[in-house]
């Protein structure tokens, strides 16, 4: 979904993308809305066999992308994994010859006070948030190099005005600050080299099966996956000139949000109707976060899984 405005053909066609966790949600429309521009997949999660109540697989995911007229590669690759990382990219490079896109989506979930968590589950956490991220940028950063090209995206918020929302999601925030500590120092580092590393963050709630699963709110209060897939594009597709940046300059080392980049970009008002779950609801806004977080707390006990309660997330990995 791209406003009218927007270019076309795509200067995206014939590249490549890796998305880690992308077997499912968030992740799997952003492998699908790449290669709706003509960009090769890598397909790089966990999920390899059918889960009852998590659909989607790299193979499935895989075969949507082919059907999109570009070529996938399915990798099952543990961010945590050092070796299945460095392959990940070593692979890539064998079948594509190229890396011009990286998304680390792969991601962890622990809502819990300080005394409710284990360190097992803060280092897990923080493995898969932090360090992972960290482990996929320096594997691709010497193709990207090479080439004077790259796109480096990691899903993390900003930092600023987030005090009111650290409590119960200490461990969650420090892994997830981590991605942006790095979007924001990679980004400083690679000036001037072709290659940008951004933070992105949606403004409400998107639907997911995090969101589903945990009880977050109802489906009036999110957004289609697609927006942030939409803005993920828009940043992959930036060229020296045409960026989102003061004068067209690049967009890097920034921590950005879906909807404010996207205007940026040039969506009016009427452009997000269309991200809307429930026809004729506009979700509330996430970011800022709330005095109040009615987002997190709101629905019945019938919308969550066993043992979760109101606001409360257990860990869970988009890998």
């Amino acid at each position: 979904m791209v406003p009218p405005t927007a270019s076309s053909p795509s200067p995206l066609a014939g590249r490549v993308a890796i998305v880690t966790g992308a077997s499912r949600g968030i992740g799997r429309a952003i492998a699908l809305r790449l290669a709706q521009e003509g960009m090769h997949i890598v397909i790089a999660a966990k999920s390899t066999t059918p889960h009852p109540t998590l659909p989607g697989t790299i193979y499935t995911v895989a075969e949507e992308v082919r059907r999109a007229g570009v070529r996938a590669l399915p990798l099952a690759v543990d961010v945590r994994d050092d070796a299945a990382v460095a392959a990940m990219a070593t692979r890539t490079l064998s079948v594509f010859g190229r890396i011009d896109a990286l998304v680390c989506n792969s991601g962890a979930l622990w809502w819990r006070d300080v005394a409710d968590t284990p360190l097992s589950r803060y280092d897990l956490v923080h493995s898969v948030n932090a360090r992972g991220a960290f482990a996929c940028v320096r594997a691709v950063l010497p193709a990207m190099r090479a080439a004077g090209f790259g796109r480096i995206i990691v899903m993390s918020p900003p930092m600023e005005g987030m005090a009111r929302w650290t409590k119960g999601k200490a461990a969650y925030l420090i892994s997830k600050w981590g991605m942006t500590i790095l979007a924001l120092g990679a980004g400083a580092e690679l000036a001037g080299s072709g290659v940008t590393v951004n933070a992105l963050w949606p403004a409400t709630l998107v639907e997911s099966y995090a969101t589903k699963n945990f009880g977050l709110g109802r489906r009036g209060q999110w957004r289609k996956a697609d927006i942030v897939a939409d803005a993920v594009e828009r940043l992959v597709a930036e060229v020296e000139g045409a960026g989102g940046g003061p004068g067209g300059a690049l967009t890097t080392g920034e921590a950005l949000i879906d909807e404010e980049y996207l205007r940026r970009r040039g969506w009016a008002d009427g452009d997000f109707v269309r991200y809307r779950c429930e026809a004729g609801v506009e979700p509330p806004k996430a970011w800022p976060p709330p005095e109040v977080e009615a987002w997190a707390t709101e629905g019945d006990a019938a919308d969550r899984p066993p043992g979760v309660q109101r606001g409360e997330g257990k860990i869970r990995s988009r890998l």
